[in-house]
C-alpha cells in the first residue's frame, strides 16, 4: 500500500477513532453513524487508491474485525458499537494490521482491567465475576444468556468502555506500520 494511502489514512482515521474513543469513555457506546462514516470512508478511499482490490482489502479486514469480537458480543461481553468499531478500523488496515490491532488492543484491555480493578479495591468481587464468566462457558444453556454478562455484574464490577483500547491498538499498529517498526 502506498504512503499517500497511509496519510490518508492517518487524517480520517485517527481523528475517527479517537472521537469514537471519547464518546465510548464518556457515554459507553460508539454512535452507529460515526462507525458507519468510517466503514464507507474507508471502502471510498480504498477504491480511490487501489481500486476493486482495494474495496475487497477493505471487506476482509471489516469481516476480521467483526468476526473477532462477534462472539464475546453474542455472549453479552461487549456492546455492539465496539464490534462495528473493530469492523471500521478493519476496512482502513486490511485484515492482518486488524488482528494485530485487535491482538494489542486486547492486551492493552486486559491491563487496563487489571490496573481499574487493583486501584478500586475489587478484587474480590473480579474474581467471583470471572468465576460466574467461566462457568458462563461451561454450558449451551447459558453460554449465548445474559447470565454472566457484562451488564449483569451491577456495582461488583466497572465496565471497560473497550472502544478506548482497541483504538489504542489500532493507533499503535498504524504507527507501526508509517514508521516501518517490526516490520507491519
Amino acid at each position: 500500500m502506498t504512503l499517500e494511502f497511509w496519510h490518508v489514512t492517518c487524517a480520517i482515521l485517527v481523528p475517527g477513532i479517537l472521537w469514537a474513543s471519547w464518546i465510548d469513555y464518556a457515554q459507553r457506546r460508539v454512535p452507529n453513524r460515526l462507525n458507519l462514516a468510517l466503514i464507507l470512508s474507508g471502502l471510498i478511499v480504498q477504491c480511490f487508491f487501489f481500486g476493486l482490490s482495494g474495496v475487497g482489502t477493505g471487506v476482509l479486514g471489516m469481516l476480521t474485525g467483526f468476526g473477532l469480537l462477534i462472539v464475546p458480543w453474542l455472549m453479552n461481553g461487549m456492546g455492539a458499537g465496539d464490534v462495528k468499531l473493530m469492523s471500521a478500523i478493519g476496512v482502513w488496515l486490511g485484515p492482518l494490521l486488524t488482528f494485530y490491532s485487535f491482538a494489542l488492543g486486547a492486551l492493552i484491555g486486559g491491563m487496563v482491567a487489571v490496573i481499574m480493578i487493583v486501584s478500586t479495591g475489587r478484587l474480590r468481587a473480579a474474581c467471583a465475576n470471572m468465576s460466574i464468566i467461566m462457568a458462563k462457558c461451561t454450558s449451551r444453556n447459558t453460554l449465548f444468556s445474559e447470565f454472566g454478562s457484562a451488564k449483569s455484574f451491577g456495582e461488583s464490577s466497572q465496565l471497560l468502555p473497550y472502544g478506548v483500547p482497541l483504538s489504542a491498538g489500532a493507533l499503535i499498529i498504524l504507527g507501526a506500520k508509517l514508521f516501518g517498526w517490526w516490520g507491519v
